[in-house]
């Protein structure tokens, strides 16, 4: 089996091997992720993104040319981005095998989740590192404390830097700095609305905590989530608390696997405990696409959709 160079060296045991070529102007790139330090002499030319939103990241910046394969797509593709998302290889549904990632040759893997390097399916970034394969994951999943907005165009930056395209990702976070922008002042001054996340769950309801970056999302739109004292990007609540809570609006989080967001109306709708919460009583509900809610280039897209449904009247 052909491995690919790796183009940069981690101090989790990646190849140690140099390319000859000159190196290109504004490298070499050291970027330390999620506690594993890379040395880039050039920007990477094969990329496997498991997980959406590093794909459209990807696409975002103009670096389709260097995507060699895609993996685990969980929502409708943004439009303009498309075309471009459909002509790469998609090398699985869910999280292809460390074999599979192998046959597409990359030099670089970008994962969104955690679970695109999970350790127990032999993907782990050390792995990846033995057969000289440079590794990325996402700046979500590296443990902090909470989430935020900066992290996005933090995210966004580092990507342009390791790919040489710096320019092109300034210009990118001024974008999505001016949607936010544009969207947090139409509801500026008006009264923060309760919002519950609903992810998924019938015994339990599985929710964003206060870590994710729905619960940022959520109050630059106006809003502020019922449960972001809850500790966790993600957990589970009892349906007793979401009661207590009165959410005037629920946020569907939409993503393949999860049921459909009309299942997931039908069941907050059909459920007599659920009847005198505000939001089910006049089913007030905001669909997001789960790839909107994280560290990418959606999450400023999900600003405006969320105010929209939390202030509609300030959009009228």
């Amino acid at each position: 089996m052909l491995l690919a160079a790796g183009c940069g060296s981690s101090d989790e045991g990646g190849g140690d091997a140099k390319a000859t070529a000159a190196v290109p102007a504004g490298f070499p790139v050291t970027v330390d992720n999620c506690g594993v330090k890379t040395t880039y002499e050039r920007p990477p030319s094969r990329v496997v993104t498991i997980h959406q939103h590093p794909a459209e990241l990807m696409l975002a910046l103009g670096l389709k040319d260097r995507m060699a394969g895609t993996a685990f797509p969980d929502s409708a593709v943004l439009p303009e981005l498309k075309k471009d998302y459909e002509a790469i290889p998609e090398l699985a549904k869910k999280e292809p095998s460390f074999e599979k990632v192998l046959d597409a040759e990359p030099d670089f893997v970008y994962g969104g989740y955690g679970s695109a390097f999970a350790e127990n399916e032999g993907r782990s970034r050390k792995a990846f590192a033995d057969a000289g394969i440079d590794t990325h994951l996402n700046r979500e999943y590296c443990g902090k404390k909470r989430v935020t907005m900066r992290d996005t165009y933090d995210e966004i930056r580092t990507i342009g830097k390791v790919f040489g395209v710096p320019d092109r990702a300034d210009k990118l976070v001024a974008d999505l700095e001016g949607r936010v922008g544009k969207a947090t002042g139409k509801v500026e001054g008006e009264p923060e609305v309760p919002v519950f996340v609903y992810d998924s769950g019938d015994k339990n309801a599985f929710t964003a905590g206060g870590k994710s970056l729905g619960t940022e999302l959520i109050r630059l739109a106006g809003g502020k989530n019922v449960f972001a004292d809850l500790d966790d990007v993600f957990g589970d609540v009892s349906w007793e608390q979401v009661v207590e809570r009165k959410p005037e609006v629920i946020a569907i989080y939409d993503y393949a696997g999860a049921g459909s967001v009309e299942e997931k109306k039908e069941f907050l709708l059909s459920q007599p405990a659920l009847a005198d919460v505000p939001a089910v009583r006049n089913k007030r509900f905001v669909v997001l696409p789960l790839t909107a809610t994280l560290v990418g280039i959606r999450s400023a897209y999900a600003v405006e959709d969320l105010a929209r449904g939390l202030h509609p009247e300030s959009f009228r």
